[in-house]
């Protein structure tokens, strides 16, 4: 099967994304064929658009399921398993955020608590243990802010990324004020 041109951009750019997001480039490429296809897909399917070997997409497709971004379908009649992406782009968002934040920040938290509850030998590991502090101290507060914010329903979360402009007019316009009151 060849892929008409719009979407085969896609699919390759989204491949090159991947990698550089942590995920393979075959991996990016099956999930942006999934996303963009109308109807769940077979593994047949999935290496004839995209010439991958089939131990390749088998792969590709596991690593898909683990991560929660792909769903596995049935269709009666049809003893072959069909791959289909969550159809609402808020929830895809959701499950990539969720398994950067198991795969990269936890474990980032995790060094640092234990690096910082360790007894400095040196002045000089004491001030690196305050820099990893502010550090924790940080990444723990958008952690916890994410946390908040995945609850949100979708409706609530997109008025609240919209109030952020408008959040950012109002603290510079009370900025501005209190300058102006200082030098009065």
């Amino acid at each position: 099967m060849k892929l008409p041109p719009l979407i085969q951009t896609f699919v390759f750019h989204f491949g090159e994304m991947g990698s550089r997001w942590g995920i393979n480039r075959t991996v990016g490429q099956i999930y942006a064929l999934l996303y963009l296809s109308t109807t769940p897909l077979n593994a047949d399917q999935i290496v004839d658009a995209l010439g991958f070997s089939r131990s390749n997409v088998a792969m590709g497709i596991k690593e898909l399921l683990a991560m929660n971004l792909v769903m596995l379908k049935h269709f009666p009649d049809d003893r072959k398993d069909y791959y289909g992406t969550h159809d609402n782009v808020w929830d895809i968002v959701r499950n990539l955020v969720e398994e950067r934040r198991k795969r990269e920040v936890e474990p980032t938290l995790s060094m640092l608590r234990s690096v910082i509850l360790s007894a400095p030998s040196t002045e000089q590991e004491r001030q690196a243990q305050i820099k990893m502090q502010e550090m924790h101290d940080l990444i723990d507060m958008l952690t916890q802010w994410y946390l908040d914010m995945k609850t949100l329903e979708t409706e609530h979360l997109v008025s609240l990324l919209k109030m952020g402009s408008k959040m950012n007019q109002l603290l510079r316009f009370k900025q501005r004020k209190k300058k102006r009151n200082l030098t009065r």
